[in-house]
């Protein structure tokens, strides 16, 4: 397909080293980022972050349409940089992280957009509440990381990507408020991951 086709031209352009065949990798969790946005009864927009993230990927540059995602989220990680909104959060008026202690996300199909684009859709299930989310992502970058030749860690096969997507919080058990401060919630993921992992 010519979308494949301009994906490789891309990628060799910028001097990304694909691999032959589909490889897994694993987030790195000093650079990754899974945060959410909503407005604030009208008066201004604010946001948050889950900071502990874990899952794998399955990526090969040549058959886009057959990546895979799984993803966990730790909500008892969640920060506002509002330690009581922190805390009630985690309550059973919002994530109830003691009854339900993982956030997660499973690709089910995956539709190239662009030459480093894809549209990503999968099951997210908060508090056992499982619905289809569309999330929109870039490849920035696919080979080895710039810093490997400065440190060991960074060495290896790396991609790099961002992401973008909404939700309806109150569609997953999490409306308490809703719409005086928006159901209506923005998703933004920044992630590198290394093949393989550590």
């Amino acid at each position: 397909m010519k979308h494949f086709t301009k994906f490789a031209v891309v990628a060799a352009s910028l001097a990304f080293t694909a691999s032959a065949q589909a490889a897994s990798y694993k987030f790195d969790p000093t650079h990754t980022e899974v945060r959410f946005y909503y407005n604030h009864a009208g008066l201004s927009e604010q946001s948050g972050e889950w900071k502990v993230v874990r899952g794998d990927v399955e990526f090969d540059p040549e058959k886009i349409e057959e990546t895979k995602v799984s993803v966990v989220i730790d909500p008892a990680s969640i920060d506002t940089g509002v330690e009581a909104l922190d805390e009630h959060m985690k309550n059973s008026d919002f994530f109830d992280v003691e009854k339900y202690p993982e956030i997660t996300f499973v690709s089910t199909s995956v539709k190239q957009t662009s030459a480093t684009g894809v549209t990503l859709v999968g099951d997210l299930t908060i508090k056992d509440q499982k619905h289809p989310v569309e999330l929109d992502f870039q490849l920035n970058h696919n080979g080895p990381h710039p810093l490997g030749s400065y440190f060991d860690y960074y060495q290896g096969q790396w991609i790099g990507v961002e992401g973008k997507g909404e939700i309806l919080r109150s569609d997953f058990g999490v409306g308490m408020f809703a719409p005086l401060t928006s159901d209506r919630v923005r998703l933004e993921i920044s992630a590198e991951m290394r093949e393989g992992g550590w």
